[in-house]
């Protein structure tokens, strides 16, 4: 009888979420965005708000988003993810509404919108995926790449003289005062992967109470635009990632 309930109990940990929609990813191998839908699907199924949850899709790699969880969604034009969510979630203040964005997305095209959506206090959530490269159109550098990062617009290495310093994002919107939580993640161990949905179940209750915009960066590998194996991948974030973008919370006023 107790190997049964051990064995049921098991079976439930690994079950998959029902709110993912089984078809192929498009993503490569030992890319974090897998991981990151994962943990957004059980987030929305373990709140029991699928009926209520409209999500926005980017332009990047994750612009294929809407294919894999089975919620409301709409797309937006590069960078405009927090414009759209604005009008959406006014027009439909009950619903839980969230933009899901990489840095290219986010950090350069769409600091505007980011910047003064956050600034406004929208009442929405942020899932900014940061892996310091443009990814899906060749490996060029973005807002988030580090100094001396080689990418393929920057071959001898990011410099700061030319090109700036690495934005930290999260930071600057953290001292808006329309912000109520920030905070810096990743998905790289299992502790990593728990930290990070506790973020996601933080961020969207926090819709609930009506105060304001809650950001969750999650520093990310790209192993086919750093020219690494997974494994490698990570192992260059740590070392390289964490100091300058470090994980943990930069404001929570929840």
């Amino acid at each position: 009888m107790e190997q049964n309930i051990i064995k049921q109990e098991k079976n439930k940990v690994y079950q998959k979420s029902k709110l993912l929609i089984d078809r192929v990813m498009h993503y490569c191998p030992g890319c974090s965005h897998g991981t990151v839908h994962k943990i957004l699907a059980e987030t929305i199924e373990e709140l029991g708000i699928q009926e209520k949850t409209i999500g926005i899709s980017p332009v990047g790699c994750a612009v294929l988003l809407y294919e894999y969880i089975d919620i409301d969604w709409q797309e937006a034009a590069h960078g405009r993810a927090p414009a759209l969510a604005t009008a959406v979630k006014r027009l439909y203040p009950d619903k839980y509404v969230f933009t899901y964005q990489g840095d290219g997305d986010l950090a350069s095209i769409g600091t505007g919108e980011i910047i003064h959506a956050c600034n406004r206090g929208e009442n929405i959530t942020v899932i900014f995926i940061n892996n310091a490269i443009y990814g899906m159109t060749g490996g060029q550098m973005a807002p988030t790449t580090l100094e001396g990062m080689q990418t393929s617009t920057t071959p001898r290495g990011r410099s700061h003289i030319e090109t700036g310093f690495p934005i930290k994002i999260t930071e600057m919107i953290a001292m808006l005062p329309g912000v109520v939580y920030a905070t810096r993640q990743s998905v790289d161990t299992a502790s990593a992967v728990r930290k990070t949905k506790k973020a996601f179940l933080k961020a969207f209750k926090s819709q609930e109470l009506k105060k304001g915009t809650s950001f969750i960066e999650i520093v990310s590998t790209c192993n086919s635009g750093w020219k690494m194996t997974p494994v490698e991948a990570n192992h260059w974030m740590r070392e390289n990632m964490f100091p300058v973008f470090p994980v943990g919370d930069i404001k929570d006023l929840i």
